[in-house]
């Protein structure tokens, strides 16, 4: 009875192991699947390349560019057209084209693209997110709209760096780490919100997360917090994660845009925990 009932056991563990892994596999996501998640919350790109109103992102010109952004004396930036359309967006460009552009900053004719295009982070995405956007982005309509191109009162660099090669991903099971990811290469928050340096830059080595920068939209102007912990101070991590995903305050204060809440709300909790905790970890600013 012992023998038989122990490989009766076996074989419903192992039953059980067999249907458990059969089911993990059938959930895993896709690039398609990992790509839209991202677009859709803390990637967000459509927060600039999306035209805005008053109420948010005109969702009817959804990564069709044309939006002014515009940093007083330094430069009058116009998001571009995102969308697979082959005549004004990228429908004609290939996948290793579109995530040099993402992470080298090099577009296919081999221009710069500039400011406020955070290509300092965007060097550090994963080749797995990387593709994942670009599966995303082949999957949206195209939408022919011109974009204007943008003005700077200053030479664009000739590169940010040398190529960018392999970018392997980020465990999960450092949440500072993930957290950090998160947060810069994704979602770069520590771009908008590290305290601008030379020529409107951020200035991610000195003032990380120090805030400070001044948006300009029609919502009016908006100045990035300090989100490192001398600017958050005793605000739990329920009212970040609040502030982040709702634009609400401890004391009810509404936050103005460009903070991209429309997308953020969709943040998974396990990322919303893991970019608190980095942002607990930063140095004071």
């Amino acid at each position: 009875m012992t023998d038989i009932g122990g490989r009766l056991v076996g074989s419903i563990i192992g039953t059980v192991v067999c249907g458990v892994l059969l089911v993990s596999a059938a959930r895993a996501e896709t690039p398609l699947e990992r790509g839209r998640y991202l677009m859709k919350s803390v990637v967000a790109c459509g927060n600039c390349h999306t035209p805005q109103t008053p109420a948010g992102p005109n969702r009817e010109l959804e990564l069709a560019g044309g939006f002014p952004i515009v940093e007083p004396g330094v430069f009058t930036a116009y998001a571009s057209n995102i969308t697979p359309d082959i005549e004004t967006g990228i429908g004609g460009w290939s996948d290793a084209e579109i995530i040099r552009a993402i992470r080298d900053g090099v577009r296919p004719d081999g221009s710069i693209i500039g400011p406020p295009m955070p290509i300092e982070v965007y060097r550090g995405l994963s080749d797995a997110d990387a593709r994942a956007i670009v599966a995303y982005l082949r999957s949206i309509p195209a939408i022919k709209r011109e974009t204007p191109p943008s003005e700077y009162s200053f030479p664009l660099p000739p590169s940010y760096g040398p190529p960018v090669g392999v970018v392997p991903e980020v465990a999960r099971d450092d949440a500072v780490a993930w957290g950090g990811y998160l947060a810069g290469p994704l979602g770069h928050c520590t771009a908008c919100h590290s305290t601008p340096g030379a020529k409107g830059v951020p200035d991610l080595e000195n003032e990380l997360g120090g805030g400070g920068a001044t948006f300009h939209g029609p919502w009016g102007e908006s100045v990035a917090a300090n989100i490192t912990p001398t600017g958050l101070g005793d605000w739990s991590d329920a009212q970040i994660i609040t502030a982040v995903t709702q634009g609400v305050r401890p004391d009810g204060r509404r936050l103005k845009p460009p903070m991209a809440f429309a997308y953020y709300r969709t943040i998974a909790p396990g990322d919303l925990r893991a970019i608190v905790a980095y942002l607990r970890s930063l140095p004071e600013k």
